[in-house]
């Protein structure tokens, strides 16, 4: 007896020392314990926990290897044996899941294995079974930091972005929260767009921001979002020279790309990125690096280098939707989908057409993708009666709320009563306070080039809003389309290559202009061209349009942009520059890739007076 009190005495000290992370003495007194009894499960199996802490991963299998064969029909040690494997590398996999699948025949799943199981088959690129294992993990444990990341972390892979904000969206109440994972829930938070959520996990890592490790490269990450690029570069030089383990790290050699980009450097950024390419193990994610090559071989002025860069980036891409998301085509994108119907005249005809005063509706910024739509968000940002949002997908879903009323979208949208108008508002204006805060008396900019698709809807809902369309060059704006990484599956899937993307465009614009004249009432067509090479001219009309009291910080949206600090869109990092007519003619080295897209393009090129020379 006294034997056994001695052994769970130091047991339960061991346990305490590995809690404090005293991983040493910990080892330590496991040893002690084996030392008289060689095979006692306990010290072992808290021996495996110490070494997985320390990241002796293969000495752990051995440790929880030996366990299974001593006590076969213990769950718990197949769930060890399971989480020890999976970071062994890609071979161990098939051992870790096979593991995980003997845990859960042995008894009841709780919320360790199913997390440990559903990181281990977001590796795998398996997120059909990632999904709810993570999701029943963040159910199991409701408060468990880890857990709820993970899971907002493969909603966020699988596009399902309402999901991971609402995941994500009380992470300030979440327990076990240590600064590798709120480093992750800030980055997630950003890529969502939610500021104001992230904001408080921004400032605790300023306040306390990770020494080193992959936690300081997101942490890096995040200040090259906020366009903090000197503090961002600091951290990956301090990390390359104390971390050797980074230094040829993917993950660390495409930020150092990104920083180097944005800095200028466009040859060190070129290097970094080749070096990521030559270490990546998984090719269904080479497109996160072949697209940031692409655009950097088209700064360098090596077009051919460019073009088939992005072609790569674009399969790779695809591959990687078809695998995750079950991603369609482009004819089943919400871009095709959206316009293969317009309004009905009759329909319109009995519309309430009088709606929320002017003041009370957004204005809405609209174009195809890439046609200068950003620059605008920032010239409108600047005037203080004004305030963006940056590009959030609400009146999409507002979409879906209309069909739920059981209305046929967009030939039945004079059959919505006024209460259900009203809660579709009161829905979309619910969303919009999570994103942005309105000072008293200012309205909103929704700049989404997409809701270009959703004209009926935006009309029915604020028949009084403004709507500014941007035009750019067609050729330049598909080429710009192409170098660009979208996250959105269906735009994803439109930008496979240029002759899908003109067709797309052609469709888009054909749709806009074939509606009924009085959906494009108090809308405004602006040329990229134009702004750029008369900027001041071309704001002061915009602010006549928009009957806006003139404002100079409209004519210096760079600096409302730095002043901002976070920008939620694909060019965030093209808007802190001044603006030039750099891009005007881009295309053009790239005329003979541009010879099966033409013929869809010519209509819209000859109908705006652009031409090929």
């Amino acid at each position: 007896m006294a034997f056994m009190a001695h052994t769970d005495a130091l047991l339960s000290r061991a346990r305490q020392e590995l809690s404090d992370g005293q991983l040493t003495a910990a080892q330590a007194t496991c040893l002690e314990v084996l030392g008289s009894h060689e095979q006692h499960p306990g010290a072992l199996e808290v021996l495996g926990e110490v070494l997985c802490a320390a990241g002796r991963y293969q000495d752990a299998v051995r440790v929880f290897n030996a366990l299974t064969l001593m006590q076969p029909q213990v769950a718990l040690h197949w769930q060890n044996l399971g989480t020890v494997l999976r970071p062994t590398g890609p071979q161990a996999q098939r051992q870790a899941l096979a593991a995980f699948e003997r845990a859960l025949q042995l008894g009841p799943p709780n919320a360790g294995l199913l997390y440990n199981l559903g990181v281990l088959q977001m590796d795998q690129l398996e997120y059909g079974a990632a999904y709810p294992a993570l999701r029943d993990a963040a159910a199991l444990a409701p408060l468990h930091a880890t857990f709820r990341w993970a899971y907002a972390q493969c909603c966020l892979d699988m596009a399902r972005e309402a999901e991971a904000l609402e995941a994500l969206e009380d992470w300030q109440r979440l327990q076990a929260m240590t600064v590798d994972i709120l480093v992750l829930i800030a980055l997630q938070l950003l890529i969502l767009g939610a500021m104001q959520l992230a904001q408080p996990a921004v400032q605790m890592l300023e306040a306390n921001p990770p020494p080193a490790g992959r936690a300081a490269l997101r942490w890096a990450a995040i200040l090259e979002r906020l366009h903090r690029l000197d503090e961002a570069r600091a951290i990956l030089e301090r990390v390359q020279r104390s971390d050797p383990d980074l230094d040829h790290d993917p993950e660390r050699l495409l930020l150092s790309a990104v920083v180097a980009e944005r800095l200028g450097d466009n040859r060190h950024a070129q290097v970094q990125l080749r070096a990521a390419l030559g270490r990546s193990q998984q090719p269904l994610l080479r497109h996160k690096l072949l697209f940031p090559l692409a655009r950097v071989c088209d700064a360098l002025g090596q077009h051919e280098a460019a073009f088939d860069t992005a072609q790569e980036a674009h399969r790779s891409q695809l591959a990687f939707l078809a695998r995750v998301q079950r991603a369609h085509s482009a004819e089943q994108s919400q871009i095709w989908t959206l316009t293969g119907q317009s309004a009905a005249a009759a329909d319109i005809a009995a519309w309430d057409a009088a709606g929320p005063a002017p003041q009370d509706s957004p204005i809405f910024v609209v174009g195809f993708p890439r046609s200068g739509t950003t620059l605008i968000e920032q010239v409108l940002d600047a005037h203080p009666g004004l305030t963006s949002m940056d590009e959030q997908p609400f009146m999409l879903r507002a979409v879906a709320e209309v069909a739920q009323c059981g209305t046929d979208y967009p030939r039945e949208l004079g059959k919505l009563s006024e209460p259900e108008l009203d809660r579709i508002r009161a829905a979309y204006w619910t969303r919009v306070s999570k994103r942005v805060q309105f000072a008293h008396g200012r309205r909103l900019v929704d700049k989404n080039p997409i809701n270009i698709i959703v004209l009926p809807l935006i009309r029915r809902l604020f028949p009084r809003a403004p709507i500014v369309l941007l035009i750019r060059h067609p050729c330049d704006t598909l080429l710009s389309c192409l170098l660009q990484d979208f996250r959105a599956p269906g735009l994803a899937a439109v930008c496979a290559d240029l002759p899908t993307l003109a067709t797309t465009y052609a469709r888009v614009f054909d749709w806009w202009y074939a509606q009924d004249p009085r959906l494009r009432e108090l809308s405004y067509e602006m040329r990229y061209e134009q702004l750029t090479a008369d900027f001041n001219a071309e704001v002061h009309r915009l602010a006549e349009f928009l009957q806006l009291p003139w404002h100079e910080a409209m004519l210096t949206p760079a600096t409302r942009a730095r002043a901002k600090g976070f920008i939620n869109t694909p060019s965030y990092a093209q808007v802190l520059t001044p603006v030039t007519t750099y891009s005007v003619g881009r295309w053009k080295p790239y005329r003979d890739h541009f010879t099966d897209a033409l013929p869809a393009l010519m209509p819209w090129i000859e109908r705006w007076g652009y031409g090929l020379e």
